[in-house]
This record gives structure tokens, C-alpha cells and sequence, in this order.
């Protein structure tokens, strides 16, 4: 398998995966590349989510690529359209090619000896091993289970005489035509679903055990489709980019600041939605704006479906399946025909692969993040993982920057490897989102990086912050142990790039 010794080999081919391959591509073309997907398509999450309606939850203007802009003006795009975005960026970086599918990582291990890391993946369709080796290694594979959501099992489902379906496994074969369908849940994937099934279905009610926030965008960027006639090129879809990312910074930091200020902002602004008469306890959460991320609807649909009676929304714990539907510990019964489990997701971390060095088995949950894309003690190794409170790719599309310039600081002075090294005392308790009371955070807490007490150890989810810290700021730093290509793996080198 020695014919298999890429510079870099990427986990994932969905945004943050092909994202990093296309700046490999632009910044270090000399560079040995390859990327290995379990699935049999790229696209990771915008291929394996196929429920109605489904969408991105950020404007696509500072979720697209910062070198391959949006140029549409939908504000939030459907899936089909981001799969497209995906596979032709891929294609205009010929990276086709380069892409291994159907293969699960489920080992790596660094060799100090052979200064590579060594992967053992698996064939999904055949179930045979291949060893991959590579000088560097990115992790882009998301943050929850591809295999599994997340799932609580209810008192009396056995009862229930309809059918029950996890958004994240939506079989092809699901007729909801006219049909009273119960969906639960409040977060994204619950405001995404109601107002789409809405359409067709006899009714849909959204339950939910508390509120969520929920705000209108507009569903087209009409400002920027004017700018766009009368500006040359890409110039507005950049321009709207920056005016955006500046907007995500700005609203996020004055809900930390003056959180019951724009709690009464978003809430006003959901009344003037749904009507005067609309009961607000439905949309008024206990907890304060960015405690958990909040729910964007483009033009309002969600409380237009509402307004209209072609759904409702109910509040309340649920006490037990029945034969027709599910009852409330308040009494009340919910009547339904198809119940959609839109309850969250599972953390994986890794994609699960287990990483190890020298055969010694690290945890990631016991290590921090250096700049919020390499690990601590773990050579080589860049982990992307994308803002919680603003566009995930904004914080891919730094990581993918920074790692190519640290590739070329190496290569100028003859380094094989690179190490993250804390001082004692750096660590705390905390893992880097503790601060986010989302379910599916606080559910999976103990497998995430833990929280640096300063930089460049501490996650701050602050895009101008990690732009100093990954792109303005010196690649070289006290905190990183380099260490030199071995005169052997140097004449070795060349016989691996043609390879």
C-alpha cells in the first residue's frame, strides 16, 4: 500500500471537505491530495438530508465558499441547490478524481518513525480494509452521527397505529397527502418542516416541549439583485457577503450584551407575524436569544402556515403514544396520522474514527484546540469544525486558509510535522460549547475539545478574532513543536508524489 502516501488526505467530501480540497488547490497545487467519504456522493449533510423543505439555516451569501461566491439571491437555499453549489465547485477544481467513496476511516495512527499518519478504512458495500498513509491530515466531517439521530423513545409507540419517521433517515415512500401529520420538535428542522409539508398535508401540528426564537429573513436578497446590474463581476455578491457576516457579528454580540432588549426585539417582531391574537407563549422561550441558536424562516412561512390554520402549534410534554396519536400530561390529545421525530441529532466527533499516536490511544475530549483547527498532541492533524452563531463554512474557509499557509511554512523550512503543545495549568473543565444549552450540545458535551483559559488555546466563535488568529498572526509560535523531515522520508518524498 505504499503507493497510497498522499501530502494530505481529507475525511470528509462535504462543504468543509471539498472547501479545504479547493484551497489546497489554489494555494499548494504541488500538493498530493486525496479525500475519502463513507457515503457514495459528496455533499455529506446536504446529501443525507432529504426531508421536505429542507434548507440552510444561515444566509447563503456567508455560508458559500469566500472564493467561490453565491450568486443567487436566495437568502436561505433548498438542498438540491447546495448540493449543486458543492459538486460544481468540485468539478471547476477538478477534484472528481481525487475522491474515494464509499470508505469509513475507522483508525488513524501517527508514526513518528515514518512521520505519516496510517489509516485503516473500510468498504461500506464490501466490507474489505484499505490503509491509506499520508503526511497530513484534515478531519471535515461535520459534528453529529451520520448513522443515527437523536431518537428518545416515548411511553406506548407500540400503540400508535401510524407511522413514525425520523427526519434523518425520510424514506422516499412517504405519502402525506392529506393526512394529519404531528412533528416533533421546535428547532430548525421542525420550522423547516411544518410550513413544507403544510402544503399538502390535511394538517400539521408542530409540538414542542418549549419555544424556540424564531425570526423572518427575507427569502430574496432584492437589495443585492439591484447592485448586481449595475456592479461589475462579483462585486455586490462580495460586498452582501461582508454585509452580512458583519450583521450575523453585530446581532449576535447585542443579544450577549443586552439580551433582554433584543429578547423583546424578537419577540415583537414574531408578534407582528402571526396576528394579534396569536397565543405568544408558543414562541416565547424561558432561556435568552443565542442561549441556543436561533430559527430563521425565509418570508415567514412558518408563521404564515399558522396564520392560516393549515398548521398549529402546541406546547407541552408529552405523557404517551396512543393508537391515534400522542397525549399530553395536560390532558390534551394530539390526533395524527404520520408523527415526524424532528428531535435533534447525536455528537460524533471524527466522523468516530479513533485516533491514536505511536499506537497510543488520544481522546479528543481531553485535548484543546490550537487557533480552533489543530489539536493539542496530535501531529499533523487539522479538525474543522464551523461556527455555532454564525455560518459554519466561515470558520472552514479560515482553517482551509490557515492550513495551506502552515503546509508552505513547513515545506520552506524542511518540516515533517507539527505538534500543538499547551503549558500545564491551560485547560479548563468546560468543552468549547458549554455555553450553548442546545440539547444535542449539552447531550454530547463530554466529546467535545475542552475550553483554553486564553488564546491560542480558547475558542471564542468570533470571526474577526479568528481572522488575526489564523490569518494575520505568524504561522511560526512558541505553542508549536516542529519537527524536521528525516533524511530518509526526504528521498523517499518523490517517488510518493508520482505515485
Amino acid at each position: 500500500m505504499r503507493n497510497d502516501i498522499y501530502d494530505v488526505l481529507i475525511i470528509g467530501a462535504g462543504l468543509s471537505g471539498i472547501g479545504a480540497a479547493c484551497h489546497l488547490a489554489r494555494e499548494c497545487p504541488d500538493k498530493r491530495v486525496a479525500i475519502v467519504e463513507r457515503r457514495e456522493n459528496m455533499g455529506g449533510t446536504w446529501d443525507l438530508f432529504r426531508y421536505p423543505g429542507i434548507r440552510s439555516d444561515s444566509d447563503m451569501l456567508s455560508f458559500s465558499y469566500d472564493f467561490q461566491p453565491w450568486n443567487k439571491l436566495q437568502v436561505l437555499a433548498d438542498g438540491t441547490s447546495i448540493r449543486d453549489y458543492i459538486s460544481q465547485t468540485a468539478a471547476e477544481y477538478q477534484l472528481d478524481d481525487k475522491i474515494h467513496y464509499g470508505l469509513q476511516v475507522s483508525e488513524a495512527n501517527w508514526s513518528s518513525e515514518e512521520q505519516c499518519w496510517i489509516l485503516q478504512a473500510t468498504s461500506q458495500r464490501s466490507g474489505e480494509t484499505r490503509q491509506f498513509r499520508s503526511r497530513f491530515l484534515m478531519s471535515c466531517t461535520g459534528y453529529y452521527n451520520y448513522d443515527s439521530g437523536y431518537r428518545p423513545e416515548f411511553t406506548g409507540e407500540a400503540d400508535f397505529r401510524g407511522r413514525i419517521v425520523h427526519p434523518q433517515h425520510w424514506p422516499e415512500d412517504l405519502d402525506y397527502r392529506g393526512k394529519r401529520v404531528l412533528v416533533i420538535g421546535s428547532g430548525a428542522t421542525a420550522v423547516t418542516l411544518v410550513p413544507a409539508m403544510a402544503a399538502t398535508a390535511g394538517h400539521v401540528t408542530m409540538l414542542q416541549r418549549s419555544p424556540s426564537y424564531v425570526y423572518s429573513l427575507p427569502a430574496e436578497d432584492r437589495l443585492t439583485g439591484v447592485l448586481a446590474r449595475l456592479l461589475p463581476g462579483d462585486l455586490a455578491y462580495r460586498f452582501a457577503r461582508r454585509r452580512n457576516i458583519i450583521l450575523q457579528q453585530l446581532t449576535f454580540k447585542a443579544c450577549r450584551r443586552w439580551p433582554k432588549f433584543m429578547r423583546r426585539h424578537l419577540l415583537r417582531k414574531a408578534r407582528q407575524q402571526l396576528g394579534p391574537d396569536f397565543d405568544m407563549r408558543h414562541f416565547s422561550p424561558a432561556y435568552m436569544p443565542w442561549d441556543e441558536r436561533l430559527c430563521a424562516v425565509p418570508d415567514g412561512d412558518l408563521f404564515r402556515v399558522l396564520r392560516e390554520g393549515s398548521a398549529s402549534v402546541a406546547t407541552g410534554h408529552i405523557e404517551r403514544f396512543t393508537e391515534n396519536g400522542v397525549l399530553l400530561r395536560s390532558g390534551e390529545t394530539l390526533e395524527a396520522d404520520i408523527i415526524i421525530t424532528a428531535t435533534g441529532l447525536n455528537l460524533q466527533m471524527m466522523g468516530g474514527m479513533g485516533v491514536s499516536v505511536d499506537g497510543q490511544r488520544m481522546r479528543l475530549e481531553e485535548q484543546m484546540t490550537y487557533r480552533g483547527a489543530l489539536v493539542q498532541n496530535l501531529p499533523n492533524l487539522a479538525w474543522f469544525f464551523g461556527y455555532t452563531n454564525a455560518s459554519w463554512t466561515l470558520k472552514a474557509d479560515l482553517a482551509g486558509r490557515y492550513v495551506c499557509r502552515l503546509l508552505k511554512h513547513m515545506d520552506e523550512r524542511g518540516l515533517a510535522s507539527v505538534t500543538p503543545r499547551a503549558p500545564a495549568g491551560m485547560s479548563e473543565e468546560a468543552g468549547i460549547l458549554d455555553s450553548l444549552q442546545a440539547g444535542y450540545v449539552q447531550r454530547g458535551r463530554r466529546q467535545l475539545p475542552r475550553q483554553g483559559r486564553q488564546a491560542p488555546w480558547r475558542v471564542e466563535m468570533d470571526y474577526r478574532h479568528d481572522v488575526r488568529q489564523l490569518l494575520e498572526r505568524p504561522v511560526d509560535d512558541p505553542s508549536l513543536a516542529f519537527a524536521p523531515v528525516k533524511s530518509a522520508h526526504r528521498r523517499q518524498a518523490p517517488a510518493a508524489r508520482a505515485a
